[in-house]
């Protein structure tokens, strides 16, 4: 059943053409992901479908009303049904005091609360904790419907996915597969795209040559050789009209096929993010360290004499569910509060969830023009962040949730900081800036304290793990992956021993049940043997 069709559309802000899509047709059980760089206009195609906004040309036709989830936006104010209030943890929860990811849980519980087979979603695991994406992506791959959601999570996109739209340069290219499907299939390509110019351009460059050596022999025909008498130079040139004439056309002909050669493209490639170190070096073993840690709001405890230490150069991932308390522990550090000891070597950045190192009222280039720095200096980071040529005078007030996340980063690592301590830096970024920025913290060589909710990214930067949970700051010597390796070993043991107790338990009820009906002596002795046995086992596993 086909739920969207889309024919020549274009939109423009401005003078800027942001889509322009000949044909796009959605079909039930289609599931989306929208890929693309950050303003490429991604949001600005959802917002198009749910008829927020209006194209300047073009039809957008849907069969049903969608859904859509907004990622900056309050949610359609309706009734939440109680079992989805309860499983994202809403229960008894007002809406007015809930937090950022208690928000977006709402949104999504009032999405499988309504019957629509149209999602529409930009974000949806914005804020959100491990727990709630592992939801999401249980109701999502759950979900008969047709969606279409934009996100920066490639597990999401890997997990849910059976289609994906890249967005470049306001066309649209359909990826059958998911996300890993259509990394695979760009790379192919990408190899295949590199071979076509490495062919074009020895094509090129062979016809080239043959055109040089041709107007260079057309030329010694063309020139009469000094010696010759009067007949001899009337002769050269009778034959010379005839040999001048087939070089002509020889000319003509290799000029032809080279204005004929199919061009093809270089690759375009996404510049590498460099994070340099540009501090002094820290010589100490630990750089930071906290003994005794207590924290809590009111009756509300966070964490309760707990101790961590982070070591020089390590990279540490800060986990823990929403309301756990990272981004306090974070701030406590950057206050240097009590039981806390930072080296004195260190000088911190530090990014921030709001963003409030920017100035929304300068232009990109003139925010990091505040440190002192270079003109030239500024550029070269910020090209770095794929900010060129005119678009460092865009003001910052313009610019995407992404964008903004970007200067902030580049205006951070231009300042001297030999530690960086970064909350969700990933937020808002489209994946191939996330990939981009992965790549840079894993070259990074200074100390990492960083806390996201993109088990990629953490996966992939982090060697140790630091954890808040049972109000206790615990941490893990080693990866993402080790660690969730040995919590489900932790669990699977967990999960054998109340199975070895159910078992015991319903044992000593028979025995105990035997002993009460029992009217033979030894039998009896037997049994109540049996019984201290099983009720000594019993204990030791307790």
């Amino acid at each position: 059943m086909l739920i969207l069709d889309i024919n020549n559309l274009k939109k423009y802000y401005g003078y800027r053409l942001i889509l322009d899509i000949k044909d796009l047709k959605v079909y039930s059980g289609d599931k989306i992901g929208l890929v693309g760089l950050n303003g490429s206009g991604k949001t600005t195609l959802l917002n198009l479908i749910s008829k927020e906004i209006n194209p300047e040309e073009g039809t957008i036709r849907t069969t049903m009303e969608p859904f859509y989830i907004k990622q900056l936006e309050d949610s359609p104010n309706k009734e939440v049904d109680k079992e989805y209030m309860s499983k994202f943890g809403l229960k008894d929860k007002n809406e007015q005091f809930m937090s950022g990811g208690e928000l977006t849980r709402l949104k999504i519980a009032k999405f499988l609360t309504d019957d629509r087979k149209f999602l529409l979603a930009d974000e949806p695991t914005s804020n959100l904790d491990f727990e709630g994406i592992n939801l999401l992506i249980e109701k999502l791959s759950k979900f008969d419907g047709s969606m279409i959601i934009t996100s920066h999570d490639r597990d999401l996109l890997d997990k849910v996915c059976n289609k994906i739209i890249e967005i470049e340069d306001g066309k649209i290219k359909i990826y059958e597969g998911n996300y890993s499907d259509y990394k695979a299939q760009k790379e192919l390509e990408k190899k295949t795209q590199e071979l076509e110019y490495e062919k074009y351009i020895r094509e090129k460059e062979r016809l080239q040559k043959a055109l040089i050596d041709t107007k260079q022999n057309l030329e010694k025909i063309r020139t009469t050789p000094k010696r010759m008498g009067n007949s001899e130079a009337r002769l050269h040139k009778m034959g010379g009209q005839v040999n001048r004439k087939k070089q002509d056309n020889k000319v003509k002909a290799i000029a032809k096929r080279i204005e004929k050669l199919e061009v093809k493209d270089k690759v375009k490639e996404l510049e590498k993010i460099n994070l340099d170190i540009r501090g002094k070096e820290i010589f100490s073993k630990i750089v930071i360290e906290g003994k005794d840690i207590t924290k809590a709001f009111g009756k509300r405890i966070l964490f309760k004499n707990s101790d961590f230490q982070i070591y020089n150069k390590s990279k540490v991932g800060l986990i823990g569910d929403n309301g756990t308390g990272k981004t306090t522990l974070l701030k406590m550090i950057l206050e240097n509060a009590p039981n806390i000891n930072i080296s004195k070597k260190a000088n911190i950045g530090y990014f921030s969830q709001n963003l409030n190192i920017l100035d929304e009222n300068k232009s990109i280039i003139e925010n990091l023009l505040e440190l002192s720095c270079l003109e030239q200096e500024a550029r070269d980071i910020l090209a770095r962040f794929l900010f060129k040529r005119d678009d460092v005078y865009k003001k910052v007030s313009v610019l995407s949730g992404g964008e903004k996340v970007k200067v902030s980063l580049a205006k951070i690592l231009l300042n001297n900081f030999n530690i960086l301590i970064l909350d969700e830096p990933t937020n808002y970024l489209d994946i191939y800036s996330i990939e981009a920025v992965e790549e840079a913290l894993i070259d990074y060589d200074g100390t990492l304290l960083f806390v996201s909710h993109d088990r990629r990214l953490i996966e992939k930067v982090a060697d140790t793990i630091m954890v808040i949970e049972n109000n206790k700051i615990n941490t893990f010597q080693g990866t993402f992956n080790e660690y969730n390796n040995k919590a489900l070993v932790n669990d699977s043991n967990d999960k054998d021993l109340l199975y070895r107790r159910a078992i015991l338990e319903n044992k000593l009820s028979e025995v105990i049940g035997l002993l009460s009906i029992s009217k033979n002596d030894e039998e009896k002795e037997k049994l109540d043997l049996e019984y201290q046995k099983i009720l000594k086992e019993l204990n030791e596993i307790k």
